[in-house]
């Protein structure tokens, strides 16, 4: 059996030279995230935009006259 510090020595080399492609994946993943976020903000601004003009339509609609009774 190899030694503990041989053991440990392999690994980080392993590591290492998996480095750039782990940096690489991380990268991908950060600017998923980043473009999620961007999509979702979107679809929230637009959904606060279209209640908002919503409610500024309502309100500039005229009042019912209310019915007589006779």
């Amino acid at each position: 059996m190899s030694e503990p510090s041989q053991t440990a020595k392999t690994n980080r080399e392993r590591l290492f030279a998996q480095r750039p492609t782990i940096l690489d994946e991380e990268a991908k993943r950060a600017d998923a995230v980043r473009a999620n976020m961007a999509r979702l903000r979107q679809l929230r601004l637009a959904k606060e935009a279209q209640e908002v003009r919503t409610e500024i339509s309502t309100a500039n609609q005229p009042a019912k006259a209310k019915a007589r009774k006779r």
